[in-house]
């Protein structure tokens, strides 16, 4: 362990689930991690997690979509810590998502949050990084950027895809980053989860659809939160100092049906 000594990461949506997977290995890692999320008393039981365990960690209430709110949390960073070296970009409408929200407001509240608020947090960070010369912006898309076939549905139906929408403008823009931000020594990656047991997952996915997606994996599983964590440690890390970009899919093998 320590590949991230010295280091500080900022973690949106860090309160639980996956979020709170990856701010845990990141501090089991060396780094200092600033928790994100609008879940203020969460963050600070994650963040205290990690400093009683001898870590480094501060909780930031945050809007994601607000670009006062997302300077407010860079500045945050930089005064506790000193340097900004990592951005997960994790938050998103996935908890309380309503796949059967058909309305045109719902579609613009799903971009706001998991594409919009992703673009805002990275143009945050961006200065710090810039002055450092580097810096390592990791997006979490999703294989539902990736639909699997199924057979066809009325076009009105679409907002139920709203989720994979977003996520799918995730993995452009993460290209679009990795473009712009390399001259300044800043890699821009994303990691695209298949179905992860978090408690959101629990909540929306029916057993039906798990148990489907657990027999088409080759490996015969699905995900844990922490199945995700050696990933973003890797994308974070200096094993990745060439990559940029990219987009590593983690699935247990499922989207081989695809």
């Amino acid at each position: 362990m320590g590949r991230l000594k010295g280091k500080t990461a900022i973690i949106t949506g860090g309160a639980q689930g996956i979020g709170r997977a990856y701010c845990l290995r990141f501090a089991e890692e060396g780094a200092a991690v600033a928790v994100v999320d609008l879940r203020e008393d969460q963050a600070k039981d994650v963040a205290k997690e990690i400093t009683d365990k001898g870590g480094r960690a501060i909780a930031l209430n945050t809007d994601i979509t607000s670009e006062e709110d997302c300077a407010q949390m860079a500045a945050t960073t930089l005064s506790e810590f000193g340097s900004i070296d990592t951005l997960i970009n994790n938050a998103a409408l996935y908890y309380d998502q309503d796949i059967l929200d058909q309305t045109i407001e719902y579609l613009r509240k799903t971009l706001e949050i998991n594409l919009i608020g992703q673009l805002i947090c990275a143009r945050a960070v961006l200065p710090a990084m810039k002055k450092q010369k580097s810096g390592s912006i990791i997006n979490i898309a999703s294989t539902a950027a990736y639909p699997l076939p199924l057979p066809s549905m009325p076009f009105e139906t679409f907002a139920t895809n709203a989720y994979g929408l977003s996520k799918s403008g995730m993995i452009y823009m993460t290209k679009m980053m990795a473009r712009q931000a390399g001259q300044d020594g800043i890699r821009v990656n994303a990691i695209a989860p298949g179905v992860t047991m978090s408690e959101a997952t629990k909540k929306i996915v029916p057993q039906f659809a798990l148990d489907g997606l657990k027999q088409g994996s080759p490996l015969g599983t699905t995900l844990e939160p922490e199945d995700l964590t050696g990933t973003a440690v890797y994308l974070a890390c200096e094993d990745s100092r060439l990559m940029t970009g990219q987009t590593l899919v983690v699935d247990a093998g499922v989207w081989l049906n695809g």
